[in-house]
């Protein structure tokens, strides 16, 4: 890469770790067996994902038969609510209950399911980013069936009260779901605790391989298959396990819940240094609620500048971030999430967003502080209509 070469962007996605390339390797090469077959080879690899499968709930506080595999957090995502809204359906409820800041997987999910006559209600977030218990329970009705809020948010961080909402939905016999794609490595989970009923992750968000997730379904909960076909995950999800991506994602999980607390520590270490310099800068704003957040998650706006533009400028000197806006058919839409949090269109267009993990280093983040600050004056001073106050 570039001259600094600083990896930044890690809600995006993570490395993959050694520890789970190491588990990974031998169910790419040679054990490269079907689980669904009845010879050594097959039985090796349907053992690999079993084990895999307990050692993924362990880290949730879940049972073994309480996880399902996915493709990923999406699949996930559209099977639980997909699954669980058909199913009350059935029980004569058709009341859903979000957020208005949940990740795309719940928002377009929840929107296909009003085109089938669910109704859906979208709490606001306020300007900290945090959805308010008392607010999920005014919204149920007779006929709230589920409701979704995400455990904490992809964009700027913030760490919704989990427990307290799902007690609500326990005492009211409503489903609760939560996408914990950000949260799982990151936060201690345990499902019995929180009061969770179904909990989406995906494993590249804690240095596991791409394209693969899983499910935790409360056991003795019913809901609908998403996809048909074969057999597989006790005749829940069709389609053959992805056996390396599940040994990876097991290893992954299990290392990263080992460590989250030291983890946790240092990277919010970082991203508090990250916090001040930024500060620093005429016209910055913290976007999100300053402490309870992930540990390396900085979301910030710009006054005066563009967030893409800014993005661009930084890709050009090695350093990868994302931006506040969302590219979408051809066009730069301000973000939903920031908007969501009481941001004008021009505040959420130039915001950027630093995630930063245990393979970061204070150096960089002095680098990363230093060059914004000069990119930031560049395209002020590009800008005509930029006047500082």
């Amino acid at each position: 890469m570039e001259k600094h070469s600083i990896y930044a962007d890690h809600a995006a996605t993570t490395s993959l770790s050694q520890t789970a390339l190491e588990a990974m390797m031998p169910y790419l090469t040679n054990l490269f067996g079907n689980p669904s077959t009845a010879y050594s080879m097959g039985r090796k690899a349907k053992k690999a994902v079993e084990v895999s499968r307990g050692e993924i709930a362990q880290c949730l506080g879940a049972e073994a038969r309480e996880i399902f595999f996915t493709s990923g957090g999406s699949e996930a995502d559209n099977w639980a609510l997909k699954g669980a809204a058909h199913a009350m359906r059935k029980q004569g409820k058709n009341h859903i209950i979000t957020s208005r800041f949940e990740h795309h997987a719940v928002l377009h999910t929840c929107a296909a399911l009003e085109k089938e006559g669910f109704s859906v209600t979208y709490l606001d977030v306020h300007e900290n980013g945090i959805v308010r218990p008392e607010e999920v329970a005014r919204a149920i009705g007779e006929s709230t069936g589920l409701i979704s809020i995400m455990f904490a948010n992809n964009e700027i961080g913030t760490i919704q009260p989990i427990e307290e909402i799902g007690s609500i939905c326990r005492k009211k016999g409503i489903l609760f779901h939560t996408d914990a794609v950000q949260a799982a490595g990151h936060l201690p989970i345990d499902v019995r605790k929180q009061n969770i009923d179904m909990l989406s992750i995906s494993a590249h968000k804690f240095h596991g391989p791409k394209g693969v997730g899983a499910l935790f379904c409360r056991d003795g909960l019913y809901i609908e298959n998403l996809l048909e076909g074969g057999a597989q995950e006790r005749g829940h999800r069709a389609g053959t396990e992805n056996v390396a991506g599940i040994v990876g994602m097991a290893a992954a999980l299990k290392e990263s819940c080992a460590h989250i607390h030291e983890n946790a520590s240092f990277v919010t270490a970082l991203r508090n240094h990250l916090r001040e310099g930024l500060l620093q800068i005429p016209g910055c704003r913290w976007n999100g609620d300053a402490v309870n957040r992930l540990p390396g998650n900085a979301n910030v706006s710009f006054s005066g500048i563009e967030g893409e533009s800014l993005l661009l400028m930084l890709d050009m000197q090695g350093i990868c971030v994302s931006s506040g806006s969302a590219c979408t058919t051809g066009a730069v839409d301000p973000s939903h999430v920031l908007k969501a949090i009481g941001l004008s269109d021009n505040e959420a267009k130039g915001s950027l967003r630093l995630t930063l993990d245990r393979e970061n280093t204070e150096q960089e983040v002095d680098t990363l502080i230093h060059i914004i600050s000069e990119t930031v004056q560049k395209l002020r001073n590009m800008n005509p209509f930029w006047k500082e106050t």
